[in-house]
């Protein structure tokens, strides 16, 4: 059978959206038809089974999240420096809010990751490049720190995005902007 590109994408959108919503064993080939206000069926003619689906949701939550190129080349072009480092972390903040569907059902398939071996592969494949590119870029960009300063940084800001995401009312007394700030007033060493 012919597959359509744009309905594939449809459907992997609407399984973002049911994982976010319903978590992991809510995301069953029904769910995603209904979400994507397609006859059911559709989905199963698009992927070979549920890991399929979890695979491809996991793919297409990291193109939803990822900065933009030119947003990127735009802000290196100027010095490396703390205020850099800081740009780049409210952009963080801002992309994963603004598509906080697509965080939330990235947590769920971390979470489904300890219960199913294949999944947690996956995105181990993807996650310890996007952490090493993190570091390579930090440290290719000439921002202040090292590798550890990069790691330090990576995981007390994904430890902020999960509260923020999740249990706002836990960092309510806090603006997150102060948060992020003071993570890297007290992470990114001074130039």
């Amino acid at each position: 059978m012919a597959q359509n590109p744009e309905r594939r994408a449809a459907l992997v959108d609407a399984a973002i959206d049911v994982l976010a919503r319903e978590g992991a064993r809510g995301l069953t080939f029904r769910a995603v038809d209904t979400q994507a206000g397609v006859p059911t069926g559709t989905a199963s003619n698009y992927f070979a089974n549920r890991e399929d689906l979890l695979d491809q949701a996991g793919r297409r939550v990291y193109t939803r999240l990822a900065p933009d190129p030119a947003s990127v080349a735009h802000a290196l072009e100027t010095p490396p420096s703390r205020e850099l480092v800081r740009h780049f972390m409210h952009d963080i903040v801002r992309r994963v809010t603004a598509d906080r569907t697509g965080y939330l059902a990235l947590l769920e398939l971390r979470l489904e990751a300890t219960r199913r071996p294949d999944l947690r592969r996956t995105l181990t494949a993807r996650l310890q490049p996007e952490y090493e590119e993190s570091i390579r870029f930090h440290l290719a960009a000439g921002l202040p720190g090292d590798r550890s300063t990069v790691s330090v940084l990576y995981f007390a800001m994904l430890g902020l995005i999960v509260e923020h995401l999740t249990v706002p009312e836990v960092i309510a007394a806090d603006p997150i902007e102060a948060l992020i700030d003071a993570i890297v007033d007290r992470v990114v060493p001074r130039e």
